[in-house]
């Protein structure tokens, strides 16, 4: 076996070929990314009830939705949030291994069953499953040149034109609009309504009867009256397109009186689709796109795919419209592999320089740089049939596996030029000696560190996942080393290695420093001597100082601060808005403005996206959020200018913008885990005390935490009750003033929330129509109290007549845990 290799070069070589051709094959469909995927896969169901609050929504969808959920295959746990702008969101988490196929299929057919259950305004608006992670992968931006086209105009493009050729973009899970497709607006006036004796739902009666897609028929269709000719389609007129159709629907036609119409009541104009969110980068307001990563799926390449379909979107966008990336992600993750990479290629040259040093032979250098990175190659072929990305633990493995493959390569080395020194034997015949001699002790050393490293890859959790690519890779890379170490090292030895020339280059440079290198090895060796012969003298003494160093390390090792993964300087920052509970857009808008002012002000900062109606951390008209883009790592060396440095920084100047709470997070290790770093805990009340009990109870681990110098920045997620105006109708009065009580509570809904009619088409696209009082009228306390409501005999009832309203507080999320209501409480560890 030992000389089969040596005396057959070739079969050597065709193993070394198998391995590079097959090894880089499978390099090239490894996918690349910053960390293995160690988040189990989820699956996000949301739906929308206009005008509801945060309580109604959790009682009447997200509660019900969530009991349909129950037993679904895999289920590992659940979480959903019920805000007060009316969205709901509930975040199924599986086993990790779940196939995501059949699990949408799953909850799509509880969803089917439990959708008679929900509320008629939410089945309107759908409920969505999608697959995505939490947070964002980066943002799509699109601009005009000199203002050439409105954030609305912008917003529409995006949403009818770029959105879903996204989405269907490999690796994309979600893509949200910050932004608003155009919409018909149409804003009643209370007052004309009021004269003309109408409803607001007589107006939306109205606009689905006169704006319909009916079918007409046709003329001679089968079965047809004997002689028969000619065939036609009849064609009716459809849905409206624009304003003026819309202003001309007959509201009530009385004969002998003047006939009303939408125009008398409502303005009408077209108008946002979504009020919720406006987006502005650099202080500019545009629209953007927020492309969310699926579950598993490869950041870098999804990335560069979405650039990639922009790119070609491009030649379709209009004359003065473009597009930008102010946000992404993956940079650091490039330049996360690049540094590993370029350690692996350092470590290379090293041991390539260490090889000649020691063994002084160019010869002898050959073997190492060629056995190690065919071994690499062909340990690709293993980590893709093993699902192993390549990523920062995944390299780490490669970098300490190449000083352990060029053990063996440099050993046999080694060992066949000591045999062809001391035994004047040819190369052939001294390379089988040597791996008659070293065969069995390469297989054992391999097997031993296969023993230490494989378990690994059994770690539980998600700190398993990210240790296992890091014992596959390793575990992989030995066993194909000792493959070559036994087959491709004897014929590179047995061809290339040559009996020494001790004359050779004799007084040149580099004999020069070999003979500097082995007179200083020899002092080594001299003086190590000389150290085991004194310890021996005293045996004892020296496994006292053994022992004394083994616990100094263990007392070292127990005070050692630990933790998952260490926060990183990714490039990029989070800057989350509170505002004062029930404070409208224009109040935390300007609170980010003056953010945002402080920010450009730094000279790490390169872009600002700010989103006012959306945070991490809750959604409406008080929260908002900027994603900091910061310069190039190139450009800003020094701790004095990493992300970490720059959020401290900032924390001390936005604790001085009264408007709101104003606070820069640094993003987590991993996205999937989490949207900031540190920790997330969540209290669960499974004994019903109630929401206030549970705010209370988040409060106080808050403070007992901030007595701790252990953590810091610990604070309760969600937002703070916000003021709400509670209508108390009596329903006893209401009915002897003949108000039917459906009345009442539709005129609320329509006129102070709003509501979601039918579609219209412009331009080839279907577009929704809203109804809703128009603003001047629904702003304050009495324009609810003076409302007056249309009773079932035609006459006016004002709402002050028979309900009573009174100002309360109340939640602005409602957030729950595996069925139960929740609270979160998040913060990070202190340094060190």
């Amino acid at each position: 076996m030992n000389s089969v290799f040596v005396y057959r070069p070739v079969l050597a070589w065709v193993i070394a070929l198998f391995a590079i051709l097959f090894g880089g094959i499978a390099f090239q469909q490894l996918a690349v990314e910053q960390y293995p995927d160690v988040a189990p896969p989820s699956l996000s169901i949301s739906a929308t009830f206009v005008g509801a609050d945060a309580q109604t929504l959790d009682r009447t969808v997200t509660s019900v939705i969530e009991n349909e959920l129950s037993g679904v295959d895999d289920f590992l746990f659940m979480s959903s949030t019920s805000r007060a702008n009316g969205t709901a969101q509930i975040r199924v988490t599986f086993r990790s291994g779940t196939d995501l196929d059949i699990a949408r299929s799953q909850i799509q057919d509880r969803l089917a069953r439990v959708e008679p259950r929900l509320p008629d305004e939410v089945r309107q608006m759908g409920v969505r499953v999608t697959q995505a992670n939490s947070g964002f992968l980066m943002l799509v931006a699109l601009t005009s040149d000199q203002n050439r086209f409105s954030a609305l105009e912008l917003g529409d493009f995006a949403a009818n034109n770029v959105a879903d050729e996204l989405r269907r973009v490999p690796g994309v899970g979600d893509v949200s609009l910050f932004g608003s497709s155009y919409a018909m607006r149409i804003w009643l006036d209370r007052e004309k309504l009021l004269s003309y004796g109408l409803a607001p739902g007589e107006v939306i009666a109205a606009i689905r009867e006169q704006n319909a897609q009916t079918a007409g028929g046709g003329l001679g269709l089968q079965p047809i009256a004997p002689g028969t000719e000619t065939t036609a389609q009849i064609v009716l007129r459809g849905r409206f397109s624009t304003p003026e159709q819309f202003r001309q629907i007959i509201l009530r036609a009385t004969p002998g009186a003047a006939t009303v119409r939408l125009s008398d009541v409502a303005r009408v104009e077209l108008g946002r689709d979504n009020y919720a969110f406006s987006l502005s980068l650099n202080g500019r307001e545009t629209a953007g796109l927020a492309v969310s990563l699926a579950s598993g799926a490869n950041a870098l390449a999804t990335a560069n795919a979405v650039r990639a379909r922009m790119n070609d979107l491009q030649a379709s966008f209009p004359g003065g419209m473009s597009w930008v990336t102010p946000f992404d992600t993956t940079p650091f993750i490039t330049e996360s592999v690049r540094g590993v990479t370029t350690t692996m290629v350092q470590a290379l040259v090293l041991v390539s320089v260490v090889v000649l040093l020691f063994l002084q032979s160019w010869r002898a250098v050959f073997l190492p740089t060629i056995v190690v990175p065919v071994s690499l190659l062909g340990a690709c072929m293993g980590l893709l049939a093993f699902g192993v990305s390549i990523n920062l633990l995944s390299l780490f493995a490669m970098v300490v596996a190449i000083g352990i493959l060029n053990d063996d390569a440099i050993v046999i080395v080694e060992n066949v030029e000591r045999i062809m020194r001391e035994e004047d034997l040819p190369p052939h015949e001294a390379t089988v000696k040597a791996m008659g001699q070293l065969t069995g002790a390469i297989i054992a050393t391999t097997l031993v560190l296969l023993a230490v490293f494989i378990p690994m890859g059994f770690f539980p959790g998600s700190a398993g996942g990210i240790y296992r690519q890091f014992a596959v890779t390793l575990s992989i890379s030995l066993v194909v080393s000792t493959i070559l170490s036994l087959t491709l090292a004897p014929a590179i030895c047995a061809a290339v290695l040559r009996p020494r020339d001790e004359t050779e280059g004799r007084g040149g440079p580099l004999r020069r420093l070999y003979t500097a290198v082995n007179s200083g090895l020899e002092r080594s060796s001299r003086t190590y001597t000389d150290w085991v012969g004194r310890m021996l003298l005293r045996p004892w003494l020296w496994i006292g100082v053994f022992l004394c160093v083994v616990l100094l390390t263990a007392a070292m090792y127990v005070r050692l601060p630990s933790g998952f993964l260490p926060t990183e300087d990714q490039g990029y920052l989070f800057v989350a808005y509170n505002a004062a509970p029930g404070s409208t857009m224009e109040r935390t808008r300007a609170a980010a403005a003056q953010a945002e002012a402080i920010l450009h002000q730094q000279p790490e900062v390169r872009n600002v996206v700010t989103v006012v109606g959306f945070s991490f951390f809750g959604q409406g008209q008080s929260v908002g959020m900027s994603f900091v883009d910061l310069h190039p790592w190139a450009q800003r060396r020094g701790e004095a200018h990493s992300a970490m440095t720059l959020a401290n920084r900032m924390n001390v100047a936005f604790s001085r913008i009264p408007q709101a709470q104003v606070f820069a997070i640094n993003p987590p290790a991993i996205q999937a885990l989490g949207n900031a770093s540190g920790f997330t805990m969540k209290i669960e009340d499974r004994g019903g005390a109630g929401a206030q009990a549970l705010a209370a109870a988040a409060m106080g681990i808050t403070a007992r935490a901030a007595a701790s110098d252990r953590l810091t920045g610990v604070r309760p997620e969600g937002m703070l009750r916000a003021p709400q105006l509670f209508v108390d109708i009596d329903r006893t009065q209401a009915r002897s003033l003949g108000v039917p009580l459906s009345q009442a509570n539709q005129a609320l809904g329509i006129l102070f929330g709003s509501a979601y009619v039918n579609d219209f088409v412009r331009q080839g696209n279907v577009l929704r129509v809203f109804v809703q009082a128009d603003a001047e009228q629904r702003m304050r306390a009495e324009d609810v109290s003076d409302l007056r409501v249309v009773g079932s005999g035609g006459q006016s009832v004002p709402l002050s007549a028979f309900a009573r309203t009174r100002w309360t507080t109340g939640e602005q999320q409602v957030e729950r845990y595996n069925g139960f209501l929740s609270a979160t409480v998040s913060g990070e560890g202190a340094a060190g």
